[in-house]
């Protein structure tokens, strides 16, 4: 793959896009339309790319990511989801960006493209990064519907690529790993390949359904030396419960922090869509299903984990809505977003902002009241907010296109409704983020009152609850004492006002702060 070209001038673009004010910001697909790269949500670049057969232009959207940390830097490899797809090509070519922070990142270009329309990796899917003596060995997804191909092979295999160095990637075209007996070839992907030491021996998950019966289950093989290419199904590792029914397990992953051994892995086709999780104090579980297995709700997938030996760090993309409006359609791919997970003692997961993402926020600004409608009390940077029926909400001047909120929340009522508001246009219309304490939840509402998405949350009245936001473009995350995230996509927000919110609920907000860059 030819990448010099295409890494001279993204060095180019990011330096640009590094020294300009927030004013001249052009990333983050904000309010539908071109789109380019946000520093810490990122999406590809606009550029054209030498795909080793002919160029293409590399703008598009960040879709399932393979994070991997190598040597003081995350190889943060993700599927391209092209806008531009030339009929007759490929699609979902494997890219990559480069970030030794986690809140700036260069664009690498390609990495591994998609194959013919006779070969199996004709769109390429989500897979994995293990290194082993001097080799790099990454075992991603072939995938191949059409119906010429279909007649002598199955829809989906396991593939494989080497690399000396991360960047130079080729293919092994004699590694092919298909469903074995018992297990459905249509649905066979998303391979996450690690050491397990206590088998000593190298695991890989693959995520694939039985056949007969179509339960979804996460697959095990393994291997004594991936140079030898052979790998031996072992039973799966989990199964979905019949409680669970869970159509698929996708974009499986699996590591130790402390104590405890965590499965991730994405489903969605239930009421719950998102990134589960399990744990267990051993490989061979039994997993246990955490009170919330979720690590954010539905606008957040496909997350997987990568650590840099002190931290470990989850990456999804928030989905785009087509058309890209606030009441579009959930769709595929979007921007990359990072979570930091945090161990509570008791074994369950957290999440917050990375503390780098965070120190990109330095400069606190003032909060200039637009509006105030129903009761509301005002006392310097608190607000009381009494509703019974009626909204109370304070409104304040747009924020722009990068912010950071800090707040502090305290709920009086057991009912109702409380939160913030981010207008979508001039007319009034809002998408609001509230806090439903009879529900215990969080809950993303479009500006149609239509529920976007959702994660649980133990809300308790007289409780006080940190509560930080951060926007970027059309991506907006709620951070929750760091326990919970909520990933929003709320288009048209930085031009609008914002605010604070009451529905059939009393409560107080307090230390209420803007920071942006």
């Amino acid at each position: 793959m030819k990448t010099r070209n295409i890494i001279t001038i993204a060095t180019i673009f990011f330096s640009l896009l590094s020294c300009s004010q927030d004013d001249n910001y052009i990333g983050g697909s904000i309010t539908g339309g071109d789109s380019t790269i946000a520093d810490i949500y990122p999406i590809p670049p606009s550029l054209w790319i030498d795909g080793g057969t002919e160029p293409y232009y590399s703008a598009g959207y960040t879709g399932d990511i393979m994070p991997f940390f190598d040597n003081g830097k995350f190889h943060i490899y993700f599927l391209h989801d092209a806008k531009n797809k030339p009929a007759g090509k490929g699609f979902h070519d494997i890219h990559e960006f480069l970030s030794t922070d986690l809140a700036h990142f260069t664009y690498e270009g390609q990495m591994i493209p998609y194959g013919t329309t006779t070969e199996a990796d004709f769109g390429v899917g989500t897979g994995s990064v293990v290194k082993v003596g001097n080799t790099y060995y990454f075992y991603y997804t072939g995938h191949n519907g059409i119906a010429a191909f279909l007649e002598s092979n199955p829809r989906e295999s396991v593939l494989c690529a080497t690399s000396t160095d991360l960047k130079n990637w080729t293919k092994v075209p004699s590694f092919k790993i298909t469903a074995p007996a018992g297990y459905y070839n249509f649905d066979f992907r998303d391979p996450h390949v690690f050491f397990n030491p206590e088998l000593n021996k190298y695991s890989m998950l693959v995520s694939t359904q039985t056949e007969p019966g179509r339960k979804a289950v996460l697959l095990h093989f393994t291997t004594a030396d991936p140079a030898s290419g052979n790998w031996e199904v072992q039973a799966p590792i989990y199964t979905t419960t019949p409680e669970e029914n869970y159509l698929m397990m996708e974009c499986a992953d699996v590591f130790k922090m402390g104590n405890y051994w965590y499965l991730f892995f994405s489903e969605n086709w239930s009421g719950a869509k998102g990134t589960h999780y399990r744990m267990a104090t051993s490989l061979n579980g039994p997993w246990i299903t955490p009170e919330n297995d979720r690590i954010d709700g539905e606008y957040f997938y496909a997350g997987k984990t990568a650590s840099d030996g002190s931290k470990r760090y989850v990456f999804g993309w928030n989905a785009r809505k087509s058309p890209e409006n606030d009441l579009g359609n959930k769709d595929w791919a979007g921007n990359m977003v990072i979570h930091e997970l945090v161990q509570n003692s008791d074994g369950t997961l957290g999440t917050q902002a990375p503390q780098s993402v965070k120190n990109f926020f330095g400069k606190n600004v003032p909060i200039e009241v637009s509006t105030t409608e129903g009761g509301v009390n005002m006392n310097n940077n608190s607000y009381a907010l009494t509703s019974t029926s009626d909204n109370a909400m304070v409104t304040f001047n747009p924020i722009g296109k990068r912010a950071k909120i800090n707040a502090e929340v305290t709920m009086t009522s057991s009912g109702g409704n409380s939160g913030f508001v981010f207008h979508t246009n001039s007319t009034g219309s809002f998408y609001k983020i509230v806090f439903d304490i009879s529900n215990d939840a969080i809950i993303g509402y479009n500006s149609a009152s239509q529920e976007t998405t959702r994660i649980p949350f133990d809300l308790q009245t007289n409780t006080k609850y940190n509560v930080e936001i951060i926007a970027e473009g059309s991506v907006v995350v709620l951070y929750i004492d760091g326990k919970v995230a909520l990933t929003n996509r709320i288009y048209g927000r930085e031009k609008y006002s914002w605010g604070i919110l009451a529905q059939g609920q009393n409560c107080t907000v307090s230390q209420l702060q803007l920071v942006q860059p």
